[in-house]
């Protein structure tokens, strides 16, 4: 894996914005302190399904899970597989945390804070899969170096995926899309392109559950919402 350089647009090595909004319920809170701890992945050491869960089973990795319906459907899809979700804002994190007790979720651990600071401790080639899902944009050209999809966390994504594993991105921001499929022309080696045609990216594959963000960028603002797969070679 490449390293990390301070102030290369082509890496990522903080995590930017906010990381809470409206203060949460008093529901809320119990779950983020009384729940949170049960399922929250390690501060340290190795992150495997075998530290998280036990036993070795399919990974799975959502990078900002925003309120984790999408991580909290595809688990409760797959119950034997293992899922970690990633989110720095704490009303999201509470939200995930609802849907995993009202779920009964016992195949979800819970990173609140920056996803990469945990990707960096999963061993190379251990994902199934990695979701990246409506990341933060950043419009602006001098903000570019902010986003998810640079060359640095994409170079992680294809060490930590197995073969066979699969990258899924999606987004509305049409900023953002080019500049993602920009990179990811860097990572031919990496990556295969799963698609068909234009609706391989225009209609949301099966086994991709809606989340709320993506409802609301088509039904509220009228948005084009593109999806994207990638079979790590």
């Amino acid at each position: 894996m490449s390293a990390h350089k301070e102030g290369d647009p082509t890496t990522l090595n903080r995590l930017y914005g906010r990381s809470q909004g409206k203060p949460l319920r008093a529901a809320q809170q119990e779950l983020v302190e009384r729940l949170l701890p049960q399922i929250a992945v390690p501060q340290e050491g190795p992150v495997t399904a075998e530290a998280l869960f036990g036993f070795d089973r399919p990974l799975h990795f959502e990078i900002g899970f925003g309120g984790g319906e999408h991580m909290a459907e595809r688990a409760d899809l797959l119950p034997d597989h293992g899922f970690i979700g990633a989110e720095p804002f704490v009303n999201g994190v509470a939200q995930a945390l609802t849907h995993v007790r009202d779920r009964t979720l016992a195949n979800v651990r819970i990173h609140h804070g920056d996803a990469l600071e945990v990707l960096r401790r999963v061993p190379d080639g251990s994902l199934t899969m990695l979701y990246l899902l409506h990341p933060d944009p950043w419009p602006k050209a001098k903000h570019a170096k902010r986003r998810m999809m640079n060359d640095g966390p994409v170079r992680m994504f294809a060490d930590k995926l197995k073969p066979g594993g699969e990258l899924r991105f999606g987004t509305d921001h049409p900023v953002y899309l080019r500049h993602a499929l920009m990179v990811m022309r860097r990572f031919t080696d990496e990556f295969e392109w799963q698609v068909d045609g234009p609706a391989s990216w225009q209609n949301r594959p099966s086994g991709w559950p809606e989340t709320r963000y993506e409802h609301k960028a088509r039904t509220v603002y009228g948005h084009e919402v593109w999806y994207f797969r990638f079979r790590r070679r």
